[in-house]
């Protein structure tokens, strides 16, 4: 991790003796362009009409943002418009500053990012290529800083890359307000007018009551660069495990079920489970793409020259069955990597189940672009593996609170509220607050190495909130938290970083997952430290 720094979109506070508040967030080197780009379309494209979907702006919602200097600041966010041009996405928004301000303040918060619940592609900001956000709205003093004064509201709009054609709604994250769903998506020849900037003339002065603060702007030019990714999830049983990443799936199947100790022959019970992955592969793999790679994998024990023999013997022993369960619908390549490729860490406490999570045989392939749109429609009928059946849902409404507190629970003086479940696209969002019930201010212990399930990925358990997980009550299934996919070595988990909490401060914090069948009306909560908490609704 990497401190993420935003010098020309910083808020600076000029208000009793002249006070500076900077802007910061805390993620991963976003400079690298995703692999897999999202759609571009060409200027007689993108004006050709749309259906669109009703527009209602502005979109507003109340959070409060970590700040560096522990004043963390209750903000009022409203979205008033989200244009896509032939060459960019254009986004604006209001911030009123509803508390006083002293002092220099860097801001925490999650940057502001725009996602396709459907696709699970991720849009930042443009940066330079140092990973700077110097386009949109910037600031007129030498540092870069914007006023901010109690109460005003200070007017921006900020670049991110052009959306994909067919996206009508996404949802925004960043500032501290969760997920703000259902945005919808504006077609127009280009972005609106750039304002009159009045901001300089307030540095040291407050503005007249009701003026808003406006500032100068930079579009993006020939050296911005795009900031693009796919959300990877995970969905865990004790059979298999998927892994989907934009348009590759990758489904794992533990060896333990499969084959007896060092040995590459199928057990028994392993018949049900190939049978299981052919359903899946027939539904799921692009029929214009049918190459299905299979992957054996061990554990670290043992030589490397060994263990590549053993898991390419047993990969093979997996597409041969395979081929005689989808017969030449499709095509097979088999690789063995041994041990070279471990999913969670071994050595550790949980040593013994970090292993047999390390023996697996995969099969990777490129997901029916069709299926994915619609979902598997089969909510676990038993005939494929339930860790791979895809669910997918229209996009959330936009909802300006997260609705009534539903679980409860304290530890170590801090409170965690949960919030309902909320369905959107492909995922479901967790909504939580924390609350500091003690006097003094706290930096939660949100659980570390402690909070994570023995042998889990370990990819999948960063973040703070990298601990929570979301059960189904009626299997066995397990939905870890999405991570962003910026490249190969580039990931920030889809939930909010927890910082100092203040006294009596509730903060709300986010995390996505999956999304399970659209029979599900209720989830278990695994919540790190805090345990788990039973029947949270899903809407």
């Amino acid at each position: 991790m990497v401190a993420w720094r935003r010098p020309l979109a910083a808020i600076s506070l000029l208000a009793t003796g002249g006070l500076l508040l900077s802007g910061c967030g805390v993620v991963n080197n976003l400079t690298g362009d995703s692999e897999k780009p999202a759609e571009s379309s060409s200027p007689g494209e993108a004006e050709k009409a749309e259906e669109a979907v009703e527009a209602d702006f502005p979109y507003v919602r109340e959070g409060r943002m970590f700040l560096d200097t522990g004043q963390d600041v209750r903000t009022e966010l409203a979205i008033t418009g989200l244009e896509r041009t032939p060459d960019y996405t254009v986004l604006y928004y209001e911030q009123t500053y509803l508390d006083q301000l002293t002092g220099l303040n860097t801001w925490l918060s999650t940057p502001p990012t725009l996602i396709d619940p459907v696709s699970g592609q991720v849009f930042q900001e443009y940066t330079d290529d140092e990973g700077y956000a110097i386009y949109g709205s910037y600031g007129s003093l030498e540092n870069e800083y914007f006023p901010v004064w109690e109460g005003v509201t200070n007017k921006y709009r900020t670049y991110f890359p052009r959306l994909p054609k067919g996206v009508k709604q996404v949802t925004f994250v960043g500032h501290g307000m969760g997920a703000m769903t259902g945005i919808p998506v504006q077609d127009v020849k280009e972005e609106q007018p750039f304002p009159e900037p009045n901001g300089a003339q307030y540095e040291n002065t407050q503005p007249p009551e009701d003026e808003a603060l406006t500032f100068e702007v930079r579009p993006p030019d020939g050296q911005a660069v795009e900031n693009k990714a796919d959300l990877e999830s995970f969905v865990d049983s004790d059979i298999a495990s998927t892994t989907r990443d934009g348009d590759e799936e990758t489904v794992s199947l533990h060896s333990d079920v499969m084959f007896e100790f060092d040995e590459s022959e199928l057990t028994g019970d392993a018949e049900d489970v190939v049978k299981q992955a052919a359903t899946t592969l027939t539904r799921n793999v692009d029929p214009e793409n049918p190459e299905i790679t299979v992957i054996g994998h061990t554990d670290g024990k043992g030589s490397d020259d060994y263990n590549k023999k053993l898991s390419k013997e047993r990969a093979e022993t997996v597409r041969d069955l395979l081929k005689d369960e989808v017969g030449d619908e499709f095509s097979f390549e088999v690789e063995a990597r041994g041990s070279k490729d471990p999913v969670a860490d071994e050595g550790g406490s949980d040593d013994e189940e970090a292993r047999a999570r390390n023996r697996r045989v995969e099969f990777s392939y490129q997901i029916d672009p069709d299926s994915a749109a619609e979902g598997s429609g089969e909510d676990g009928d038993g005939s494929a593996l339930d860790a791979a059946e895809r669910n997918v849902a229209a996009p959330a409404p936009f909802a300006a609170d997260d609705g009534e507190v539903v679980a409860s629970t304290t530890k170590d003086d801090v409170k965690l509220d949960v919030h309902p479940l909320r369905r959107d696209g492909g995922y479901v969002i967790g909504t939580v607050s924390l609350t500091n019930t003690s006097d003094e201010p706290i930096q939660p212990d949100m659980g570390g190495e402690d909070s994570l399930q023995p042998g889990g990925p370990a990819q999948f358990s960063e973040g703070a909130l990298g601990g929570f997980q979301l059960l189904d009550p009626g299997s066995d299934l397990v939905r870890y938290v999405a991570q962003m996919k910026f490249s190969d070595d580039e990931y920030m988990a889809f939930a909010e970083e927890v910082h100092e909490l203040q006294p009596g401060e509730a903060y709300r914090n986010i995390a996505v997952f999956p999304a399970p069948p659209s029979d599900a009306t209720e989830m278990t909560l695994r919540a790190g430290p805090f345990g788990e908490l039973e029947n949270v609704p899903i809407q």
